[in-house]
């Protein structure tokens, strides 16, 4: 017996993909920010909250370790992965202060900041964005819906259009792979398949 919600997530997910060949230009922006950036010695932050923590986990995890091939690790970090950081902070500050005090302390001009949120919202997202701003650092946005504040904050923003956020966050891991894959074949790293 066929799942109706099984079948109905399938078509969003497939009529989303259709979709997502209109992401082609900015995509390429972000896959240059971060070339540029890993040349010249930066390194990738990523942020995002609930799945979108998950997925920067995920990505970063995808530079350091490999993604398709063996080849040299590439500096990235995941800011939601320190519990003790994550939690001083939030209890010392505040939670929207969690990744930007994060930024400020291990950021550098030249880095790269992926900040993903599936609304565009996110208040601690943006404040990461506001200190990496001051740092010299620029913003990649891995969005969804219309974009949010986050859109007009990011020097790339990457908006998935859709309303689903399951459908966005699917979106961004497609995209982030692709991200990985061309950065990895760009720096002479992978062959191109």
């Amino acid at each position: 017996m066929n799942d109706p919600t099984y079948l109905h997530n399938l078509n969003e997910h497939l009529a989303l993909c259709q979709q997502l060949a209109s992401l082609d230009d900015v995509v390429n922006q972000a896959i240059s920010v971060c070339v540029q950036s890993l040349q010249t010695g930066g390194k990738l932050m990523l942020c995002g909250n609930g799945g979108s923590a998950a997925d920067s986990q995920h990505l970063a995890a995808e530079f350091t370790g490999r993604f398709s091939k063996d080849r040299a690790p590439l500096a990235a970090l995941a800011l939601s992965t320190d519990t003790s950081a994550l939690t001083c902070i939030a209890n010392d500050y505040a939670f929207d202060q969690v990744f930007s005090r994060q930024v400020l302390a291990l950021g550098k001009p030249g880095d790269c900041l992926i900040a993903i949120s599936t609304s565009g919202n996110s208040a601690n997202v943006m404040t990461a964005v506001e200190a990496a701003k001051r740092l010299d650092i620029r913003c990649i946005g891995f969005l969804g819906r219309d974009g949010g504040k986050l859109k007009a904050m990011c020097d790339v923003a990457i908006v998935v259009p859709s309303q689903v956020t399951a459908r966005i966050q699917e979106a961004h891991i497609l995209i982030g792979h692709s991200l990985c894959g061309a950065v990895e074949q760009q720096l002479g790293l992978v062959p191109a398949p």
